[in-house]
């Protein structure tokens, strides 16, 4: 007895009929996301922040985007006399007060945070791509090299970083370039130690030896092997370089050895209008405020990236 061949088009027996005609997503189908992108997304940031870290980096955020856009929104000019009035307080034409000489404190923050985020963020960068390059080069190098550089640095990190700078600018003065400088120079040890230290402890895993065995170069190892799985550490350390060039840059110019007039930076103005302080005027607390902010964001930022370093490691 022949049996009848399965027509695909003809429903087998107990089996529902379905309406096509309705809408209906097919079978294997992804399904069209409007209405829930945005809550992905934050879904997304709140994975990948803690509150607190979320915190840090609106903070950070917003006071890198002052940098950039400041002196476009400054309600007066950075050095303009706009008030007979000094060490004025909170007004509305006046948001954050005046200064010693009569002039917005809050045009003057703006401007100032050109040279304080501006200048630490270039020498935080400098530090941490110069010391990360000479750390992997001792860890992946061969070991005359590695004492070379390592020798070299540690006698660079004996002197304190304030000792360092003092010098240096004593000796060839004080410029924006020169602040850069002598900033990076400061911090590049503390990179290399950090970056060394991490290359050297992944040179030792299963897949760099893998690597190895293949017949990889140096390069191709230290580009992909090594480097990919040290950026969370790097990221931070380079968070906290950041956060000690904006104390080292703002204490020099306190001392009038940083940014020079008509320019200022957070740290000048603070010392310019101390004699506000036994008056508690916002020309003196607001630049510190603006210092603390910066700091402070940074750190919750540097926690979470911490925090979520170790979460990778232990999966």
């Amino acid at each position: 007895m022949m049996s009848r061949p399965n027509n695909p088009h003809v429903p087998h027996a107990g089996t529902e009929l379905h309406d096509v005609s309705r809408d209906e997503p097919v079978a294997g189908t992804p399904p069209v996301e409007v209405a829930g992108t945005k809550h992905n997304v934050l879904q997304r940031l709140v994975q990948r922040f803690s509150v607190l870290g979320l915190l840090g980096l609106l903070m950070v955020l917003f006071w890198l985007l002052v940098a950039f856009v400041g002196p476009l929104v400054a309600p007066y000019k950075g050095g303009a006399l706009t008030s007979t009035e000094i060490f004025g307080r909170y007004s509305a034409a006046y948001p954050l007060g005046t200064d010693y000489l009569g002039r917005d404190m809050l045009s003057r923050i703006l401007y100032g945070a050109r040279y304080t985020v501006g200048l630490a963020l270039a020498a935080a960068l400098l530090a941490s791509v110069i010391g990360t390059f000479f750390g992997l080069l001792a860890a992946v190098s061969g070991k005359w090299l590695d004492e070379v550089l390592s020798r070299l640095f540690d006698a660079l990190i004996s002197i304190p970083s304030k000792v360092l700078a003092l010098v240096v600018i004593a000796a060839f003065g004080s410029s924006i370039t020169m602040l850069t400088t002598v900033a990076a120079l400061a911090y590049i040890p503390g990179a290399f130690r950090i970056s060394r230290s991490l290359a050297l402890n992944l040179m030792g895993l299963e897949y760099v030896q893998v690597a190895r065995a293949r017949g990889e170069g140096l390069l191709y190892i230290a580009r992909v092997e090594v480097l990919p799985n040290m950026i969370h550490p790097m990221l931070a350390d380079f968070g906290l370089r950041f956060v000690f060039i904006v104390l080292l840059l703002s204490g020099l110019s306190f001392l009038g050895l940083g940014v020079q007039p008509p320019n200022a930076d957070w740290g000048s103005l603070v010392r310019e209008n101390i004699g506000g302080l036994s008056e508690g005027a916002p020309a003196v607390l607001m630049p510190a405020v603006a210092i603390a902010t910066l700091t402070i964001g940074m750190n919750l930022l540097i926690d979470n990236l911490r925090r979520r370093s170790r979460s990778h490691g232990d999966a």
